[in-house]
């Protein structure tokens, strides 16, 4: 007659359960904890040893929500008649993981008579379930790493330590990846803060200078002029005098405020250091109107920056910042070379407010 294939095939590179050795299994597991950066990249090979060390037609993990009594199936190895399908979500309190731990019945072959009320296991047809805890160093249950078949199937020791063993392993990939993933937040963090100016908010000068470069660059790239402005407080040092510095800094904080709600969605401000800000925004293509778009940049900053502000319990009315902005067309300054530009136009505008006031 025609030859058949087998029913089930081990998995390529992996031995047939009756002729798995445990040097072949720690072979294999050997390459999956090498090769594995994250909980997915380890848990499928070993939910692939698992189905070939139990004989188990259905292998999974699951994570477990317990605040939401929630069993969510994450990966799932389904290799004959039983389907355990992946992102299943069941009510925890009816699984057949959470009476295994209950009763600390890690596995059993006859799931009809030991657990004949559970809705779960019916439904999915399961009548041999084995399952170990997956739990963090805290002790916290993360879920179960579970092998379940429709048929009635005898587990030795041996697969029961297995088991027993990749949920550990699982349990650790976990740990690696939550502390990865709270290195990567605290350098985040620490990269802002390096970056951002503890009084205002604003980026400090730092941060000010990755942002121009990042606008010059793109200015550059789609053939946009970027606008810079550089402001001085005129005034602030009298302000500090009659107040006192805690007035001063209440003052810089209102400031920053007035200028971001000044801007358009997308222009940028930064605090350079003291009395000094400097404002970055997107301008026309050349030739279009560049003058009057930095003109209308540099007034819109001016008025943003004129008006009453609390100090120290007394009301401030202050004139407004010196504000001297350039056009930068695309490509033609370095980042550097664009703060001292617009350094350079604040101190003509402020040269030009103290003769008007002169005159």
């Amino acid at each position: 007659g025609r030859h058949r294939e087998p029913a089930h095939r081990a998995a390529p590179g992996v031995a047939h359960p009756h002729a798995l050795t445990m040097d072949a299994l720690l072979g294999s597991l050997a390459h999956s904890l090498d090769r594995a950066r994250s909980v997915e990249e380890l848990a499928r090979p070993l939910l692939q040893l698992l189905e070939t060390v139990t004989g188990l037609e259905s292998t999974y993990l699951t994570l477990i929500d317990l605040e939401h009594d929630v069993q969510r199936v994450l990966y799932a190895r389904n290799t004959r008649q039983l389907h355990i399908p992946e992102g299943l979500e069941v009510a925890w309190s009816d699984t057949l993981c959470k009476r295994a731990l209950d009763e600390q019945r890690p596995f059993t072959d006859d799931v009809d008579r030991c657990w004949a009320d559970s809705q779960a296991a019916q439904a999915l047809g399961i009548k041999t379930y084995a399952s170990a805890p997956v739990r963090l160093a805290d002790g916290v249950l993360y879920g179960t790493l579970c092998a379940a078949s429709a048929q009635q199937h005898a587990l030795d020791a041996q697969a029961r330590q297995v088991l027993a063993l990749f949920a550990c392993l699982i349990a650790h990939q976990v740990e690696r990846e939550r502390l990865l993933q709270q290195l990567l937040e605290a350098n985040a963090r620490l990269a802002t803060y390096a970056c951002t100016d503890t009084l205002t908010g604003l980026p400090n000068r730092r941060g000010l200078v990755q942002m121009l470069q990042r606008a010059l660059a793109q200015g550059a790239r789609e053939g946009h002029v970027v606008l810079v402005a550089f402001i001085d407080l005129d005034g602030f040092k009298a302000i500090n005098d009659r107040y006192g510095h805690e007035a001063g800094d209440q003052v810089l904080v209102q400031m920053a405020q007035r200028l971001q709600h000044g801007l358009r969605a997308g222009d940028t401000v930064a605090r350079l250091g003291g009395d000094e800000f400097l404002a970055i925004a997107w301008g026309p293509r050349p030739g279009e109107e560049v003058e009057v778009a930095r003109q209308t940049f540099c007034q819109r900053i001016a008025h943003a920056t004129a008006g009453r502000f609390d100090c120290a319990g007394a009301a401030l009315d202050y004139p407004g910042a010196s504000v001297g902005a350039i056009a930068v067309a695309p490509g033609a300054l370095s980042a550097d070379d664009a703060l001292r530009e617009a350094d350079h136009a604040m101190y003509t505008a402020k040269r030009e407010r103290r003769r008007q006031r002169a005159g």
